[in-house]
């Protein structure tokens, strides 16, 4: 059986120089072959430690049982901090905690429920688009960028894509992504402040752009809060929520940073994933059928109806675990540490990697292989719990974790109802990490109808 694209490891052995070269290409066959084997690994240079954890203990200790001893690096946000500002993806300590208490509540079971028929809506205008483009090579990255962002819209603003400052806000964000910030080699090693952050040209142009326009969203949403007139979605919930312990709701400001990250995190990372997963479902036409057959169900905007997809979210969830749409996390250790019988020194870098972790070859069974029957598996069942973590783990899980499981097996269910996807001869894709796992040629695929 043909194995799923994965990019190809570098020498084990490589100067700094080399290695800033590869990482600015690539972040993933930037990395040695030894990582998908390795528990610990240690990078040194004359300036600064940092230690990739695949031990399942470590990763625990780090993100679930002591997730105030090692808060998201600082660095990380060298290259976000222009978009996201004090989003809660880059805060820390009392000010991330106040922001979760605000945000939860919005992304609870219920309001799933209240909020699947706008995301339904959004699967209909996605295969409607489709239709049109049916017989035809389509670089299915582009349609699911413009998916899930449709939905994201329709959930937070109750407005489409089609409106004028959704459109805009989209097209913006595609040109942030392309400009690569995260690809800021300050976010994984800390590099004296003379070397360069290989920031693009138009990266904080575009971020103030994405900014005004979401903060005329936002000032909209505000008027019709006070008129009483607003829609009861995603952006009323969160802006009119206010923190248990102090009665203070989010500022316009902060509610403009939240805003930017529901979109780069919702938007970005569910494009990926739902790319990578049509892809394999074209590489593997058996398990296309049995999505395809089991979404013939698929029917109107009943919320209960997405428990029956089974399939599907196997499906789903095996495709996050080889293409995790953010492949690695960093944290900082605020006390020295012995990890593994070596002492870590405080203010070192501690990088958890999903893409390493969910391939990791001492605990996964067939790593590299394509299997959704592995989560009936004990392998996969042990692995579910210790070694995946496509939205993180802890305290910082992502917060639309569960948005995104619903959005993404509905997205591929509502699809392959509707069509049959093959591969495009000789345009099979090859993984590479810019601000997520993307393919560096794009997605090629050709859609008929069923």
């Amino acid at each position: 059986m043909e194995m799923p694209p994965k990019p190809p490891a570098r020498p084990d052995r490589v100067s700094l120089i080399q290695y800033m070269r590869l990482f600015k290409k690539d972040l993933l066959s930037a990395q040695p072959a030894r990582l998908y084997r390795a528990w610990m690994a240690e990078f040194r240079t004359p300036f600064f430690r940092s230690y990739l954890l695949n031990q399942p203990d470590l990763v625990k200790t780090v993100l679930k049982e002591r997730p105030d001893d090692f808060p998201k690096s600082g660095r990380v946000a060298e290259g976000l901090r222009p978009l996201l500002g004090d989003s809660v993806f880059l805060t820390n300590g009392e000010t991330w905690k106040r922001q979760r208490r605000i945000i939860d509540p919005a992304f609870e079971g219920g309001r799933l429920r209240e909020i699947y028929p706008a995301m339904y809506e959004a699967a209909e205008a996605s295969v409607a688009r489709l239709k049109a483009r049916v017989g035809e090579p389509i670089e299915i990255e582009e349609e699911t960028s413009h998916a899930s962002a449709d939905i994201i819209f329709r959930t937070l603003f109750s407005i489409p894509i089609e409106n004028e400052i959704a459109t805009q806000v989209f097209t913006q964000f595609r040109d942030y992504q392309r400009s690569q910030p995260i690809l800021n080699i300050a976010a994984f090693v800390p590099l004296p402040r003379w070397m360069p952050r290989f920031f693009g040209r138009s990266t904080k142009s575009t971020a103030r752009e994405i900014r005004r326009l979401i903060t005329q969203l936002t000032e909209e949403r505000s008027a019709e809060i006070e008129r009483g007139t607003a829609p009861e979605d995603l952006a009323t919930k969160i802006m009119t929520t206010k923190d248990p312990e102090t009665g203070e709701t989010f500022t316009p400001q902060e509610m403009v940073d939240q805003v930017a990250i529901f979109f780069l995190a919702g938007h970005e990372t569910s494009a990926s994933a739902l790319a990578w997963t049509l892809y394999l479902m074209a590489l593997y036409p058996d398990w296309q059928e049995q999505v395809a057959e089991e979404a013939q169900a698929l029917d109107g905007t009943e919320f209960g109806q997405i428990s029956k997809l089974k399939i599907s979210r196997d499906v789903f969830r095996e495709s996050l675990r080889l293409y995790p749409p953010v492949p690695m996390m960093v944290r900082q250790n605020t006390c020295p540490e012995t990890f593994r019988e070596r002492d870590i020194k405080r203010g070192s870098q501690m990088v958890l990697s999903p893409w390493h972790l969910h391939r990791h070859e001492r605990l996964w069974e067939n790593p590299d292989g394509f299997d959704p029957t592995r989560w009936g598996t004990d392998n996969g069942k042990q692995c579910m719990r210790e070694a995946y973590m496509p939205f993180s783990s802890g305290p910082r899980v992502c917060t639309g974790a569960g948005f995104a499981m619903v959005e993404g097996v509905l997205m591929l269910s509502m699809i392959l109802k509707h069509f049959r996807i093959t591969r495009v001869e000789g345009r099979d894709p090859e993984p590479v990490a810019h601000l997520t796992v993307r393919s560096k040629d794009g997605i090629w695929l050709t859609l008929q109808p069923r």
